[in-house]
């Protein structure tokens, strides 16, 4: 039998520090990723990086580049709107049946209303990770609330593709506002329990939030062109 991984929380960690560092851009689409400078800066050995390293690249967040090498893949404006579509649906989903157990489910309400709050103090001095912290920290408390474990458990292995899709579009300080005023849409039906507009301004929103990153990633290409 393969002797079990000493270091499973420590690979954790710098997974998840990667993976920061990959959605708010600090490492850039296309960027190479040199291994010994990455432990460097993390203060770690090149066994967990490289255990990260490749676990990012399973999930098709770095890609071979070199000799045993690896750098950031770009972001490909037609999956993004593939997985915009799915999460339209789904979101749509979760904002109904969050409008349906809003009356009976306090802490799911509680929830709901703290991120919401959270969200209303942004401005322009909260960093870009803050904001995708923030931005998922509001989907998956509708996601809670909803009452379907099912929808948070499909949704949350496309997160890193979605957070790097958050990044495009929230870099941009005039969406920052126009994001949190349609969650606080979203939430104002929620709470009021009326699933059905629940359920159409969440998908407005993901539709909105789709078109706008596939547009400026097609954008970004043209110009590189």
């Amino acid at each position: 039998m393969i002797p079990l991984d000493p270091l499973p929380n420590l690979i954790d960690q710098v997974y998840a520090r990667i993976l920061e560092a990959i959605s708010d851009r600090t490492l850039q689409p296309g960027q190479r990723i040199r291994q010994n400078e990455l432990a460097d800066r993390l203060g770690v050995s090149r066994q967990p990086v490289s255990h990260a390293l490749h676990l990012l690249h399973r999930q098709g967040l770095v890609a071979e580049s070199g000799r045993r090498g690896f750098e950031v893949t770009q972001l490909d404006p037609a999956r993004i709107r593939q997985l915009y579509e799915v999460r339209g649906a789904i979101d749509a989903l979760a904002a109904r049946l969050a409008g349906e157990r809003a009356a009976s489910d306090a802490v799911g309400r509680a929830r709901l209303e703290a991120v919401l709050a959270a969200g209303r103090g942004i401005d322009g001095k909260t960093t870009l990770a803050e904001l995708i912290a923030l931005d998922v920290a509001f989907h998956r408390a509708i996601y809670r609330l909803s009452g379907n474990p099912v929808i948070e458990e499909t949704i949350t292995p496309q997160w890193p593709h979605m957070r790097r899709s958050m990044a495009t579009v929230l870099s941009e300080l005039d969406y920052r506002g126009s994001a949190w005023a349609e969650h606080a849409d979203i939430a104002g039906h929620i709470l009021a329990g009326d699933a059905k507009a629940a359920e159409r301004a969440a998908l407005a929103h993901a539709q909105t939030a789709g078109r706008m990153t596939e547009e400026r990633l097609r954008a970004t290409e043209e110009a590189a062109a």
